[in-house]
């Protein structure tokens, strides 16, 4: 999968006889202004706030990014987590071994003594997002050359960065500054990360990579697509590296499961991190990727790809060690 970047996105699909979908990316301190009056005509029961609460909890203290780029959904109040089984893939892979395959078998903590931390996984919960274009680009004149402009860019992030990273309610929180709209507007984020996390399950690979690379991007699959974990903190709740003694996040906000099941016309949004956007390629980079980029890449990967078949078929310890990397490579392989 593409590296993920830092975004927000709450696309609204709505089933009606004509397959209608009204979609983008939508920055959440923005639906207020911008959509929610769309969004409720269209079957939304729920407020702005509801979603995207700047001062209070809201769906977004739900949603989180898990470990460099997926999206996971807190679904209990004990900080049972779901996300895609390509997105636990490495981890599942990590902790498996021959005698112990996770991939091939799958895995179910019977109790939380069984749930598995994995050193150096963690979720971001985003607890503050901030439009700063107007604070970052006082004073900087778009006539500047490109490099001095960068450079006075620069400085106003650091000092801005620097700044709320002192404010007393982002104590603890990494504060970053990240650009949208192909650099014409800058949103700041102060993000939370817990990094004792721990699988709880994975179905196998029979069920989580059912059609393989055969049915990769394309629509619809029918793939049992996900994993468990379970996010831990702290006695008081706080982030903490691993410890026997660090107990279930309590989440104040998680999405219920319903199994009533859905309706024609039901309303559905979807909110999550997606993957970088290519709506501000000129013709000549769309050129160079259709002519250059994607040809390569196949090609490259292609043969990486058949190497690292053969040596995982022939050994199932190579097998397991390998299988996220391949599973990476096939991923991006197959994109183009």
């Amino acid at each position: 999968m593409k590296k993920l970047f830092l975004s927000v996105i709450a696309a609204v699909l709505v089933s009606t006889f004509a397959a209608r979908a009204d979609e983008g990316m939508w920055l959440l301190p923005a639906l207020k202004a911008m959509n929610i009056i769309d969004m409720q005509s269209k079957g939304l029961e729920i407020s702005a706030e509801d979603i995207y609460n700047a001062n209070g909890n809201s769906l977004k203290d739900a949603i989180v990014i898990f470990a460099n780029g997926c999206t996971g959904e807190i679904v209990s109040p004990d900080g049972l987590l779901f996300t895609n089984h390509h997105c636990g893939y490495g981890v599942i892979q990590a902790l498996s071994s021959v005698e112990n395959d996770f991939l091939k078998y799958g895995y179910w903590a019977q109790d939380r003594s069984q749930e598995l931390p994995y050193e150096g996984l963690s979720v971001t919960f985003i607890r503050h997002i901030e439009d700063v274009t107007e604070r970052l680009l006082d004073g900087i004149e778009p006539s500047l050359p490109q490099v001095e402009r960068e450079e006075k860019l620069a400085d106003a992030i650091s000092a801005l960065t620097e700044e709320y990273s002192a404010r007393p309610e982002f104590e603890g929180m990494t504060v970053r500054v990240n650009s949208f709209y192909g650099g014409n507007r800058y949103i700041l984020f102060a993000n939370e990360i817990y990094k004792d996390v721990r699988l709880v399950g994975t179905p196998p690979n029979s069920i989580g990579k059912f059609g393989a690379d055969t049915d990769n991007w394309m629509w619809p699959r029918h793939t049992g697509d996900f994993s468990v974990f379970r996010v831990y903190a702290d006695k008081d709740g706080k982030p903490a590296e691993y410890s026997p003694d660090n107990v279930p996040y309590q989440s104040p906000v998680h999405l219920k499961i319903s199994l009533r099941g859905v309706e024609e016309g039901d309303y559905a949004m979807v909110m999550g991190f997606p993957g970088s956007t290519q709506r501000y390629m000129t013709s000549y980079e769309i050129d160079q990727v259709l002519d250059f980029d994607f040809p390569n890449r196949i090609l490259i990967r292609g043969m990486r790809q058949d190497i690292l078949r053969d040596a995982m078929n022939a050994d199932d310890a190579v097998r397991i060690k390998y299988a996220a990397k391949f599973s990476s490579s096939t991923n991006t392989w197959k994109i183009p």
